[in-house]
């Protein structure tokens, strides 16, 4: 293992969490809040700890990186920036311990969007922005953005893009990775950007409009009021938050070819006709459902199902109602759409549309081949077909992340937690959403958890994140052998 290289990447993305953090101070200062020495002192820290790491191994920069150093810089560099990230929230007494602490910065970062905090309207704006902030960039990813400003990092940048966002075809894009880099996070920041304009023609301060923009294009679900976007009260904004939701879960190489200049690529995507379909469904069922049962009208019913479909399928986690107050039917509906998840390569958490899609087509062909036995058949998508290889690969994936929801469930029951309180938890931090049911459900939150409880969410939050295998291989004895 070269741990020295290892060092010198955790040290280099230490710098560029420090120059985020700043923004957050500046925040701080500009509104006059009592946190901004907390912020300052959370930036020096950050920095000067980076720096150390950084210029320390700076010789060794350039070594090239075997597959098992990958694996562990990238676990390691999650790991590492949830603990610096958590500084704000430890320093400035917001969260009372260094488990709710970093429980809420691993949230921010793997825009999971589970909280602590009990009075969210109450947190200085310093430490509340860089809440925001964590969601933002965790949403595209620290080693993406570290690719994109840092040369010296090409060298082995294919394999740190792939083990931090395993799901995009990299080789696709384009053939330098620091030019993918920085073009993804060009398309990411636009669309923030985008957002934030049309939260301020809803009436949103500039605060509050830069604040959900961050969070709504990551997917993460954050929001500085108690009742999330539904304090506004508005379908407008509603309406502009569960477009960008939808558009955050989208695949960013669609993105990155209408950019130049390929069109058309979005409805000949059979991933984003699946994804499209499975959401318009989820949304047709739920407003049946709660028409003239919770809801009156069906434009009212229509209202909270689309947004609430929206924004679980995609893994967000706003809410603007109660849902635990729904038929079981469209409840059920819900926890089922947290598995779909977004569309591979997007901000979104869960097993991705695409899996989803292939197993479909998977199951289809083997009931088609037990008709014909004899038949020659592929599973094809977009007219590629795909090996037993890669379909394998796609079975491992869902078996260990099924396995992971299990385990995680049975820790939870035996800390004392009821058993909807406990899947739904898992199942919500696994696949990055937030809000679940029981005592963590929309309108509660994590805080009454026990902390043991709360660092096995963590834990499935890293693994959910980063698509279980870059995390789980570094409990494989092998891995460590020489």
């Amino acid at each position: 293992m070269n741990y020295r290289t290892i060092i010198h990447l955790i040290g280099s993305v230490l710098v560029i969490i420090s120059a985020f953090m700043l923004t957050a101070v500046v925040v701080s200062f500009a509104y006059d809040q009592p946190d901004l020495k907390a912020m300052a002192l959370s930036v020096c820290i950050t920095l000067a700890s980076g720096l150390v790491m950084f210029f320390s191994t700076f010789k060794h920069k350039r070594e090239s990186m075997r597959h098992r150093d990958v694996f562990a810089s990238v676990t390691i560099c999650w790991l590492t920036i949830s603990l610096f990230g958590s500084l704000p929230y430890l320093l400035s007494g917001t969260f009372g311990s260094f488990t709710n602490a970093y429980f809420e910065a691993m949230a921010g970062f793997t825009t999971t969007g589970a909280t602590v905090v009990r009075d969210i309207e109450s947190m200085p704006l310093g430490v509340l922005f860089w809440r925001h902030m964590t969601q933002w960039i965790g949403g595209m990813g620290i080693i993406l953005f570290a690719l994109a400003v840092l040369p010296f990092l090409g060298s082995g940048g294919f394999q740190l893009f792939k083990a931090e966002v395993p799901e995009i075809t990299v080789d696709r894009l384009r053939p330098r990775i620091i030019d993918t880099a920085k073009m993804l996070w060009f398309i990411y920041a636009f669309l923030t950007f985008s957002a934030f304009v049309l939260y301020l023609f809803g009436g949103m301060s500039v605060y509050d409009a830069l604040c959900h923009a961050f969070t709504t294009l990551a997917t993460g679900g954050f929001s500085t009021k108690n009742a999330s976007i539904g304090h506004f009260n508005s379908v407008y904004i509603e309406s502009v938050v569960t477009i960008f939701m939808f558009l955050g879960g989208v695949n960013y190489s669609l993105y990155f070819y209408a950019f130049r200049g390929k069109k058309g690529g979005f409805l000949k995507s059979s991933e984003f006709r699946f994804y499209l379909g499975v959401t318009l469904t989820a949304t047709a069922l739920i407003t049946w459902s709660e028409f003239g049962e919770t809801y009156g009208s069906i434009g009212e019913a229509l209202r909270y199902a689309s947004f609430q479909a929206v924004s679980i399928t995609t893994t967000t986690g706003y809410v603007t109602t109660d849902y635990e107050g729904w038929r079981h039917f469209s409840q059920i509906m819900l926890v089922t759409l947290m598995f779909f998840g977004g569309m591979i390569g997007s901000t979104s958490g869960g097993m991705k549309q695409v899996r989803v899609l292939l197993m479909l087509k998977q199951g289809y062909r083997e009931l088609y081949q037990l008709i014909h036995p004899h038949a020659v058949t592929t599973v094809k998508l977009d007219n590629k077909p795909y090996t037993k290889e890669i379909l394998g690969s796609i079975w491992g994936f869902l078996f260990i992340f099924l396995i992971m929801n299990v385990l995680g469930t049975l820790a939870l029951t035996a800390m004392g937690l009821d058993y909807v309180t406990a899947t739904s938890t898992v199942i919500a931090a696994m696949n990055n959403i937030g809000p679940a049911l029981g005592e963590a459900g929309p309108t509660n939150n994590y805080f009454g958890l026990p902390d043991a409880a709360k660092w096995v969410l963590a834990f499935l939050m890293l693994v959910g994140r980063l698509e279980v295998y870059t995390v789980i291989i570094l409990f494989i004895p092998r891995f460590w052998q020489k």
